[in-house]
């Protein structure tokens, strides 16, 4: 039988201890990083698109998830925490966005949409949005989205390239990968 003198117990102890810290600051730090990227990005964007909301709406499960990230132009158009329909978002709209779909609507009251979705966006105070996925190697990791609330908008093509920009740095981001 192997016997241990107090000083190598407590050597051990302590190596272990101190490599757990480390890997709870390691991952501190990630987050960090993937929160001020997130926060600069959905501002930037908002500031871009002058809309009143931009969010980013994160997948905790497959296809279920919730608005983690906002910025807005007036706290009263928060929705932080607001999960999707889940009626709604189905394995039809994610194979879409699977693919890269990035989805403009000009107008929830003119556009061919699904009821849900109408109803989903309507409680949402959403006239028009914009929707490109961020799409990581794991799969889609969320939702990049600019809510135009007070008035129907044409989105250009400019503003597609922008929010596919900002939604593909934040899909190739470390800090968004190792999330």
């Amino acid at each position: 039988m192997a016997t241990y003198s107090n000083s190598e117990f407590n050597n051990s102890f302590t190596q272990s201890y101190e490599r757990g810290l480390q890997k709870v600051l390691d991952r501190l730090i990630v987050t960090m990083e993937r929160d001020e990227l997130v926060r600069q990005t959905t501002n930037h964007l908002r500031e871009c698109f002058q809309v009143n909301r931009v969010v980013l709406y994160y997948f905790y499960y497959q296809w279920y998830g919730q608005v983690t990230f906002e910025s807005l132009s007036s706290e009263e158009f928060s929705i932080l925490g607001s999960t999707g329909p889940d009626n709604c978002f189905n394995d039809e709209y994610a194979a879409l966005y699977l693919a890269g779909r990035v989805r403009g609507i000009a107008d929830i009251e003119s556009e061919a949409i699904a009821t849900c979705h109408r109803d989903f966006l309507r409680k949402l105070q959403v006239r028009a949005n914009l929707v490109a996925p961020v799409l990581t190697p794991k799969g889609l990791w969320g939702l990049l989205v600019a809510h135009h609330c007070q008035a129907p908008r044409t989105w250009t093509s400019l503003d597609i390239e922008l929010i596919q920009k900002e939604a593909q740095t934040l899909a190739t981001a470390p800090c968004i990968q190792e999330s």
